[in-house]
């Protein structure tokens, strides 16, 4: 009969000199080519396998997991109970306890985060799959991962989404205590930030192909710059139509912060006729699908064939999106000389440095700038902007060092 592990220490133990406290000890049961480690942290003992067959090699190993406990890491059998299931909750958790509004609720009412879908798909994780163990999510996992949604078709935001996920969730299970080492995670280079905006003119032309339930929801977008959760979030009881104001709750808001919105008259008029005036103001049914076909219909956006890897048709939409009515306002509200100050109390941006980032400016902008530039010059000025003495004849010395120069050919 196959001799257990505890067996076969004893007898190595009787054949082998009397060992120094703390020492470790390698042994390798009968029957097994792999040698055993055994050693003691916290005065807990502790049996890993080396999976060396040179003892040598093995020895090795034995004072590599030794250094780890004597500087408090866990060992290798400790780290194999945490998997990924473990990290995936302490996400959640985490999201919990901050009170965070990305964390949603899907149809069967479990909590997720976006992009964690992806990572649960990669990872094989169900309820009846844990998934692999800390020890297997490294920072080459990362690099398959994002090599996989990438030949897949996703963009590197989206893929980018799901890596801040994995980063986060190793990062609170080290302040856990659950790792001690963090594997770096790197995100994929995204695209500069997009730069798509409407001009009065083609917004009309796609708020006429639009439905007509969803037309207050895009006028409110595109002239207040209000990002999309928030105007979806909005109830009845926080409109003034009298007062055309609109206030933002501070649970409502992603910075946090409540604000009031002023309503552009079109809006009010629309919003004036809608009835009943209960529960949410803005009807978004289908919003992504009827936005796509808009946009391609009036030639802001396309659509284009695609087949799964299990042979399923769909279609893949690219072109404007809904969160560019969001730039279009901001640029709307600059270029209509309200202060930028102003401007991003209705848009409801905290920093300068992301307003800017949504002011687009067109070369439309520019040369109209340049013209307002040199008619105010003109109206403040009797004489030309331009000095008389900068475009007559040249001074002395100028006239010399002319002459000098075609003397000399």
């Amino acid at each position: 009969m196959r001799e257990s592990i505890a067996e076969t220490v004893r007898k190595t133990d009787k054949k082998s000199p009397r060992r120094a406290k703390g020492e470790g000890h390698l042994f390798r049961p009968t029957g097994c080519s792999v040698w055993y480690v055994q050693y003691y942290r916290d005065g807990k003992q502790i049996r890993e396998s080396t999976g060396k067959r040179v003892k040598q090699e093995a020895l090795v190993e034995l004072r590599r997991k030794m250094g780890r406990s004597e500087q408090g890491l866990l060992s290798d059998t400790e780290l194999r109970k945490t998997r990924y299931a473990d990290l995936r909750a302490g996400l959640i958790a985490n999201y919990q306890e901050k009170g965070n509004r990305t964390l949603y609720q899907t149809a069967d009412g479990e909590e997720t985060i976006g992009g964690l879908k992806s990572l649960d798909s990669f990872f094989g994780f169900s309820d009846k799959n844990p998934g692999p163990t800390v020890l297997d999510i490294t920072t080459d996992t990362g690099r398959r991962f994002a090599k996989k949604q990438l030949d897949a078709g996703f963009s590197t935001a989206t893929i980018n989404r799901s890596l801040a996920c994995l980063r986060r969730m190793l990062r609170i299970a080290h302040e856990d205590g659950k790792i001690q080492t963090v594997p770096i995670i790197r995100l994929q280079k995204e695209p500069p930030a997009r730069k798509g905006f409407l001009t009065p003119e083609r917004f009309e032309e796609l708020l006429g192909v639009l439905p007509t339930h969803l037309r207050p929801l895009i006028l409110f977008l595109y002239w207040c710059g209000v990002r999309l959760g928030e105007a979806q979030a909005i109830e009845w009881s926080q409109v003034d139509l009298q007062g055309r104001l609109v206030r933002l709750e501070q649970d409502q808001t992603k910075n946090a912060v409540a604000r009031i919105v002023p309503l552009p008259a079109v809006l009010v008029e629309t919003l004036t006729k809608a009835d009943p005036k209960t529960g949410r103001v803005f009807d978004d049914s289908n919003l992504r699908l009827e936005w796509a076909r808009a946009c391609s219909a009036v030639g802001l956006g396309k659509m284009e064939d695609r087949e799964s890897e299990e042979g399923n048709a769909w279609k893949k939409y690219s072109g404007l999106i809904v969160h560019d009515l969001r730039r279009s306002a901001v640029r709307n509200l600059v270029n209509a000389g309200i202060p930028e100050r102003v401007a991003m109390g209705i848009s409801g941006h905290k920093t300068r440095s992301v307003f800017d980032r949504y002011h687009i400016v067109s070369t439309e902008d520019v040369s109209n700038a340049m013209q307002r530039l040199e008619t105010a010059s003109l109206n403040g000025q009797k004489k030309p902007v331009i000095s008389e003495k900068l475009v007559t004849k040249p001074g002395r010395k100028a006239r010399k060092l002319l002459r000098a120069r075609s003397s000399n050919g």
